[in-house]
This record gives C-alpha cells, structure tokens and sequence, in this order.
C-alpha cells in the first residue's frame, strides 16, 4: 500500500467503516427477508443440524477436556489456601460466565462458521446465487437467512453442552482423581450459581456470539471475490473476524454488564 503512515492510516480506517456499514445494511435485509413468507422450515432445520448437531461431538468432547484441566488447576490452585471444598464453585463460574459461551463461539466460528462462507462464497464463483435471482428467488431469504437463524440458535444450546459436559469433568476430578467428595463439589456449586446472573447471563452472551458468527460468515461469503482465492480469503476472514470480534464483544459485556 503506497503513501505515507496518516494515508494508509486514513485509507484503512475509512475501509473498516464502510465494510460495518455494508454488515449492517446486510444484517437488516437478512432480517427482513428470514421474517417475511414464505417461511422456510425445512432449510432451517437442515442448517440446524449441519451447524449444530454436527458440532455435538467436538463441543462435548472439548467441554469435557477442559473442564478436567480446570477442575486440576482449580485444585491445585484453591489446596494452597486450604479452599479445595470450593472447587465446584471455581468451576462452575468459570465454565458458565466465561469459558463456556466463550470456547464454544471460537470452535463453532472455526468450524461451521468458516463451511458456511466458503459454501457461499463457492455458490458465487460457480453463480448459482444469480441463477436464483434470475428465477425470482431472493438469495438472502434462500440461502443466507436459514444458515444465520441456525447458527443463532445452535450457539446457546452448544454452549450449554459445553458447559455441562464441563461441570461434569470438573467433578471427575474432585471425585475420581483427587479423592473430593461428590456431595461437597455439588453443594459448592450450587450454592455459588445463580440462574438469573449466571446462567441467564451466559445465554445472552451465547446468543450475541452467535449472532456475530452468523453474520460475519454469511457476510464474508455472499462479498467473496468469485474465485478461488476469493474463497479462500473469505473463508480465513470469517475464522479470524469471528474470533476477535467474540473476544471483543466478551470484554464490553462483562464491563457493562457484569455477565
């Protein structure tokens, strides 16, 4: 990029402003046309169960691993000041507030997210997206709304998975592993989680998280360059903004509202 550091500075903060504006016009037509008739059940469901049911085994096998490294480093940590009956809840907070909403959002963004731009992007190189609107069928409705409305309601439903399966580990630990009571971890738990705060918090978080990978995803395949590299460049694009921006939006809600 010719110029000077303000001219590429400029240059590159005018083209973040102009891609949110296109995001956000595109959001709004995704609305529009997943709220309009006719309402297409079927696609949904088969969306539903390429991004969610597809993503059971690797989101309960990673909420189980994780949860078993956090319930060791958790005991290691609390048996120094003599607060191991806590444990259930160090895990508990940590998987429902953070981890859980958090993990879950990177896993899905890096594998169902980035299938669906390159699935969009490859139905631009190949022009079936215009082979619809020359029969009269709007793609956004056809296409990009079923894959978005899916992806918003996997995420809090993998995140659950995610955080239960965790909890579960968790307990492996304190119980099979380190020789802790199942009724002590049990009871620290639930006395430390509270639904309202908690576990309602961590919905929210996994339904916004989910609504940032739909978009994102959606967006950076239905813009892709129609070609190869233009694919390939979307699908990358979707993994990495997907990521930050789930990281970023993390940090404001836990600053706002305390979630």
């Amino acid at each position: 990029m010719s110029g000077n550091p303000v001219e590429r500075l400029g240059r590159g903060t005018t083209d973040l402003v102009v891609d949110l504006g296109g995001l956000a016009r595109f959001a709004g037509r995704v609305v529009v046309a997943g709220s309009g008739r006719p309402w297409r059940l079927r696609r949904l469901l088969d969306e539903v169960f390429g991004i969610g049911v597809l993503s059971i085994s690797i989101i309960g096998l990673s909420g189980l691993v994780v949860g078993l490294v956090l319930g060791l480093q958790g005991y290691n940590t609390l048996v120094r000041f003599g607060a191991e009956n806590s444990l259930g809840a160090v895990v508990g907070l940590t998987l429902i507030r953070e981890l859980g909403p958090v993990l879950t959002a990177l896993l899905v963004a890096g594998r169902a997210g980035s299938a669906i731009a390159a699935e969009i992007g490859s139905m631009v190189v190949t022009e079936q997206l215009d082979g619809l609107r020359m029969m009269s069928v709007d793609p956004e409705d056809f296409v990009v709304a079923p894959k978005a409305m899916a992806m918003v309601i996997s995420m809090p439903l993998l995140s659950a998975l995610f955080i239960t399966l965790g909890l579960f580990g968790g307990m492996v630990v304190a119980v099979g592993i380190v020789g802790g009571d199942a009724g002590i971890y049990l009871t620290s738990l639930e006395s430390s989680v509270e639904f309202r705060e908690d576990v309602l918090g961590s919905l929210v978080k996994a339904l916004v998280f989910g609504v940032l990978v739909a978009l994102i995803a959606t967006w950076r395949g239905y813009t892709a360059e129609p070609n190869a590299a233009g694919v390939s460049a979307a699908t990358t694009s979707t993994v990495v903004a997907s990521s930050v921006s789930v990281l970023i939006f993390d940090f404001f809600i836990t600053a706002l509202w305390r979630v």
